[in-house]
């Protein structure tokens, strides 16, 4: 049995978010770098020559080797239930980037194929990862807010770059999936599991014909609300709040923050305010282990695979409701 430090990961597709963020963590996180592939064979021999790692002219022919037992994958989300269920149908683990998709069918299928062959299937919200949730949980947890009544999370920036797949429909453009998945996950983490799409709306670029902007209102049956908001057509904003009945906790920096920051958290109460400055943490290396350590516990699979099927409907959900 291949123990999670042996596990060689094969990269399939070589993204920018691989070269800056995932590849980087998994050699930081001690994994092996077996294989990187690419349609390009220049492209993939560039990557193994800065990273390490064998280069390979396609994708299929990477999920042919031996010495991959899991592969990460950063290509446009259209693509993602292709490349995922052929990885799946190889016997290899996937970690998909986020979104894995925004159809709950196609989610439900590639769940079914991880789970007859006892293999694990990921989605890559790395910020899920990081300390900073951990310690918002614990002081909710404690009443340091009272009971939690609305969540507010914000993820937008400023997107000139028509070029780039964010802007074509056919690759699972728009920046609901892009973007708006963030805090839709995020809500999730303080919302009861009985979440619904209360309303929604998304505004459409003719021209591109892909949502640039957006907001969703979620709940959970049991008095708790979420606003999510979103887009490509915003000054830079990453961020969420937790209001209670007592007072209100955010996070400044929610779910990009580099290694080396140092996150703020702000608890504002009637006559106290409260900024703590919480340690340093690398998410992407977390994630990497994370998911490298669940690759040798099927047992702990079921509860990924249900995240992932979840935040495909509530996605779907999203978008339909705005329709």
């Amino acid at each position: 049995m291949v123990t999670a430090d042996g596990i060689g990961i094969g990269v399939l597709g070589c993204a920018d978010i691989a070269a800056r963020r995932t590849i980087p963590a998994i050699l930081g996180a001690g994994m092996r770098l077996a294989a990187v592939a690419s349609r390009s064979g220049d492209k993939a021999r560039a990557f193994a020559d800065r990273f390490g790692g064998v280069a390979i002219a396609g994708y299929r022919r990477l999920l042919e080797r031996d010495d991959v037992d899991a592969v990460y994958i950063p290509l446009p989300i259209g693509m993602h239930e292709e490349w995922a269920a052929a990885a799946l149908e190889a016997g290899k683990h996937v970690l998909v980037e986020k979104a894995a998709t925004a159809d709950p069918r196609a989610a439900r299928r590639l769940v079914g194929l991880a789970a007859e062959r006892g293999l694990l299937l990921m989605e890559n919200f790395t910020f899920l990862q990081h300390s900073q949730h951990a310690e918002v949980g614990r002081l909710v947890a404690e009443g340091a807010i009272g009971r939690p009544r609305l969540f507010t999370g914000e993820f937008g920036f400023p997107l000139t770059d028509r070029s780039t797949i964010r802007h074509h429909p056919e690759l699972g453009g728009g920046s609901l999936l892009d973007a708006g998945c963030y805090p839709v996950r995020a809500a999730q983490l303080f919302l009861g599991g009985s979440t619904n799409v209360l309303g929604s709306t998304l505004d459409i670029d003719e021209c591109a014909q892909v949502d640039v902007a957006g907001s969703a209102l979620l709940g959970d049956g049991n008095g708790m609300a979420a606003q999510c908001s979103f887009g490509f057509v915003h000054s830079y904003r990453n961020t969420y709040a937790i209001w209670g009945e007592t007072g209100r906790i955010q996070l400044g920096w929610a779910f990009t923050p580099p290694a080396t920051t140092r996150p703020v958290l702000r608890i504002e109460r009637q006559d106290h305010v409260e900024e703590r400055v919480l340690p340093a943490d690398d998410q992407w290396v977390n994630t990497i282990r994370k998911f490298a350590d669940l690759t040798t516990r099927p047992a702990e699979h079921e509860r990924e695979h249900g995240q992932l099927v979840r935040q495909a409907a509530l996605m779907e959900a999203v978008a339909r409701c705005a329709r």
